[in-house]
């Protein structure tokens, strides 16, 4: 094979996967439960991405992007209103008793207005939970692109290395940054990211508003969930 067949393969290859995870994600994407400790966690019998990020990054609007449904997961005004491991089911079983996988939407993080015995169990609960699943996959943090990794998200992501669970980090609300800002941005992500021993070289640059980066996305928790 040439060199310059290389670049149409990959481009080929890469057109595929986000093609394969479309129709996978437009297949059924259910609500499974939600686990307020892990004593109500569901039984470990798919594997799992979960998505991390600070309160109001958008961490609903873009799951409700990504499955192509309207309202899959809450959206509130009001940050810090989940409280709780959501858990979706993806993929049609075909007859099995399991899905293909499965999405885990845990509580947001950094919210100052927040109680602080609240955010004391919302941290435990998102530390144990990342500690101890062994079908976890990957974690996705969640950064607002407008203003860039915060102290808390770099706390959560020395927790992440610790506990040796790989992550990739993902921009949100692309369209409300200029270019030049979201490309300064991205490459200062990208260099904090390669400190990171757990942590992806490449950074997903998204918006739930207009779509970009969304199917990009999706292959890359297919891919993460091999």
């Amino acid at each position: 094979m040439s060199d310059a067949d290389r670049p149409e393969d990959d481009a080929e290859a890469i057109a595929e996967r986000v093609e394969a995870a479309r129709k996978l994600f437009a297949g059924p994407v259910t609500f499974l439960k939600s686990a307020p400790s892990l004593q109500f966690l569901p039984d470990p019998v798919a594997n799992e991405v979960a998505f991390a990020g600070r309160s109001n990054v958008g961490k609903s609007s873009l799951l409700n992007a990504l499955t192509g449904r309207n309202a899959l997961a809450r959206t509130s005004n009001t940050p810090g209103r989940t409280q709780e491991l959501n858990f979706f089911d993806v993929g049609d079983p075909e007859g099995e008793a399991f899905p293909a996988f499965r999405l885990v939407d845990m509580p947001g993080y950094g919210f100052a207005k927040a109680p602080k015995d609240v955010v004391r169990k919302w941290k435990f609960l998102v530390n144990d939970y990342l500690r101890g699943r062994t079908v976890l996959k990957r974690a996705l943090v969640l950064v607002d692109s407008r203003h860039g990794l915060k102290d808390v998200d770099r706390e959560v992501m020395e927790m992440l290395d610790k506990a040796a669970v790989s992550y990739r980090l993902v921009l949100t609300k692309a369209d409300k940054i200029k270019p030049t800002e979201l490309a300064k941005v991205s490459d200062a992500t990208a260099a904090e990211a390669r400190k990171h021993v757990a942590a992806h070289p490449e950074i997903l640059t998204t918006s739930s508003e207009t779509g970009l980066g969304i199917a990009e996305l999706r292959a890359a928790v297919v891919e993460a969930i091999g």
